[in-house]
């Protein structure tokens, strides 16, 4: 059975706009998980193109840290991600 999470953040931008595309993860892995919301991650339209390796490694938004370095956190916190 899978759990309902408290919080889910749907993402649509891809990698030509790597802040808003950080910020969905940012959230998830820095704010509500750490803070004992269960969450998830809903990758919609553009945003579906960011777990792609070479895409993934090449993403740097302002005043976040990389999308990579995000992106696994939020899987060292079992945060739920759907395509």
């Amino acid at each position: 059975m899978c759990a309902v999470p408290g919080l889910l953040i749907v993402a649509s931008t891809g990698a030509t706009d790597p802040t808003r595309a950080s910020i969905p993860f940012h959230i998830a892995a820095n704010g509500a998980r750490p803070a004992g919301v269960e969450v998830a991650i809903a990758l919609a339209g553009d945003a579906t193109e960011l777990l792609k390796p070479d895409i993934i490694a090449n993403v740097y938004g302002q005043g976040v840290p990389p999308l990579r370095d995000l992106l696994d956190k939020c899987l060292e916190q079992n945060v739920p991600l759907y395509v």
